[in-house]
């Protein structure tokens, strides 16, 4: 799944930041220049995007790095440079300048942060009380009727998994449940599946288990989101806390 930046958040974070910097009396009037120092996951994002999506003037997002001794704001993916320091910019930092840790990883995953000890002023991730919340997805009220029909749902559960752990509580509940209810499980290792036909095949459907690869604050993944919902299915969930997923979702029912 792309990453993208929600630019509306991080221009309003990093324009106080920059007006903290400096005087009273000095004016930020010059246009803001956000470099994004490496694409995430080498997937490319349109860069055209402050004034034709979020409606922000005075904004650019860039990935030239001839620019870095210019731009305001560097936006660094984590998973990307934390195997080797030295693919992080080299150059001294201009004073006025402001480093973005960018990640969308639970802690898992994420590696060497010793090496970025003092070097980053805000984050963009999953998490709530980050500077920019970048969550998975969100839930929207539509300011219109939207006519829609639920795709017709002829088998009961699916799962679509693609990195195996033996002994990941996500794996030992799914041997403990698959025991009462037919499972059909699409990944490595199971039924084949195209990326292509994730949403077809997962909307034929009743329930889609929404299982989280790590137990984590706020890690609530593109499987409830996107597999799911985009899906018309209805997720079992297994990640953080009730409380936590009611922070996003309304509430739900209970079967205790």
């Amino acid at each position: 799944m792309k990453q993208s930046i929600d630019l509306e958040i991080l221009h309003k974070t990093t324009n106080q930041s920059l007006k903290t910097s400096i005087s009273p009396s000095q004016k930020i009037e010059k246009e803001l220049l956000v470099l994004v120092w490496v694409f995430p996951f080498a997937q490319p994002f349109p860069l055209d995007t402050c004034e034709t999506v979020y409606g922000i003037s005075g904004c650019k997002l860039t990935a030239d790095r001839s620019l870095y001794s210019v731009a305001d704001a560097v936006v660094i993916h984590h998973v990307d440079i934390m195997y080797d320091r030295a693919s992080l910019p080299q150059k001294p930092r201009p004073h006025h300048q402001r480093w973005v840790w960018f990640n969308m990883e639970p802690p898992v995953v994420i590696k060497n942060l010793h090496f970025l000890d003092n070097l980053f002023n805000m984050t963009v991730t999953f998490r709530q009380d980050s500077d920019v919340f970048r969550p998975y997805g969100r839930m929207e009220a539509l300011k219109k009727p939207w006519s829609f029909s639920i795709p017709a749902k002829t088998k009961l559960v699916a799962w679509v998994v693609s990195k195996w752990y033996p002994g990941a509580a996500r794996n030992i509940y799914y041997k403990k449940l698959k025991k009462y209810l037919p499972i059909d499980v699409y990944g490595k290792k199971h039924l084949k599946l195209h990326w292509d036909d994730v949403y077809r095949t997962i909307s034929k459907y009743k329930f889609y288990l929404a299982f989280e690869n790590t137990i984590y604050k706020d890690y609530i993944t593109e499987k409830l989101w996107s597999n799911a919902f985009d899906s018309w299915a209805v997720p079992v969930v297994l990640g953080p806390s009730r409380e936590n997923y009611e922070r996003f979702l309304p509430e739900m029912p209970s079967f205790m």
